[in-house]
């Protein structure tokens, strides 16, 4: 039976969550459909720009992604600290670049003095506001909702364009998010859309190494802050060279069926995250086979357990096989 959304989410245990969504119609979300030969293919450039814009105003960041054929992957990082930290005015200024408001947040914003009556109303409505915008659920709705409407219209259809809303999977350790993003970045060589990373268009894996040549990281993902310390800034607990080592090594072994190569390959983020090779070669490929739920190791599992007072152990005996 499918779990509620809302129980599936515990930032106390973890910001990081990897979502997909799926296309229900035999036509394809974008591509080419090979029963009529038609293309789609801008349609990748749709989500791709919608996400990316929705990341500017959401306080949630993107950590990876692929758009497919048929079905999206996202890695998204729930920055609640900094919807927290903004104004009344920063809030109801970022609402209004995704829907219209209220009359009171309208009157607001235009400077006219509001009421004790109205304030009131006010308060409640920036409280509701400043939750959404640290919410996965409205993010994936408005990107998802977006991409529908423009898909039908095109299509000159009504007919429902996602299987269902989308899926949720927390990571809750570090092992679990790079072999997540991982499996994310390389899923257009395992489709064989793309034989190398770099040409893996509407990825977060070909953006960060167009940005890397040039020495930097985009500013539309989460970065990569280097390895964990007490002063830890905000951004990914990797090296950014060590994770698309990680990224291009695993890929090379994918599409040429090299398992030998990683297992004599000393990579930083597999000595520090503690997976094997072998292992990591399993979860980079069958992410999503191999698990179902929250993904992390056995001593995370049973905090993020209890914090949502759930009993069932899932993924328990892969997550101690591959992650322990």
């Amino acid at each position: 039976m499918a779990i509620a959304r809302k129980r599936q989410v515990s930032l106390v245990d973890t910001k990081y969550y990897h979502c997909t969504s799926r296309c229900v119609r035999r036509a394809f979300l974008c591509g080419e459909d090979y029963f009529t030969g038609q293309s789609y293919e801008h349609r990748r450039g749709w989500v791709e720009g919608k996400l990316l814009e929705l990341a500017k105003i959401f306080c949630i960041d993107v950590c990876a992604y692929a758009v497919m054929s048929n079905h999206t992957h996202l890695v998204l990082y729930v920055d609640d600290k900094k919807a927290n930290r903004l104004n009344d005015k920063a809030i109801v200024i970022r609402w209004h670049k995704l829907c219209k408001g209220t009359l009171l947040t309208q009157k607001y914003i235009q400077g006219e003095r509001l009421s004790k009556v109205e304030l009131i109303f006010f308060n409640q409505t920036v409280k509701e506001y400043r939750e959404r915008l640290s919410s996965i659920s409205w993010f994936m709705r408005l990107l998802n909702e977006d991409i529908a409407r423009r898909a039908n219209k095109e299509d000159n259809c009504t007919f429902r364009f996602w299987e269902r809303r989308f899926s949720s999977q927390a990571l809750l350790d570090e092992a679990a998010l790079a072999a997540c993003m991982a499996y994310v970045d390389l899923n257009p060589i395992r489709a064989k859309m793309a034989k190398t990373p770099e040409e893996s268009d509407h990825t977060s894996a070909r953006v960060r190494l167009i940005c890397a040549k040039e020495g930097k990281q985009p500013k539309q993902l989460l970065r990569f802050a280097g390895m964990p310390r007490q002063t830890m800034p905000k951004g990914l607990p990797f090296e950014l060279k060590s994770y698309l080592e990680l990224v291009e090594l695993t890929g090379h072994c994918i599409r040429e069926d090299k398992r030998g190569h990683i297992e004599s390959t000393h990579l930083p983020l597999l000595e520090r995250v503690d997976i094997s090779p072998e292992n990591l070669l399993k979860l980079t490929t069958q992410f999503t086979r191999v698990f179902h739920g929250a993904v992390g190791r056995p001593i995370s599992q049973a905090s993020y357990r209890e914090d949502l007072n759930r009993k069932r152990r899932a993924n328990i005996s892969n997550c101690e096989k591959l992650l322990a």
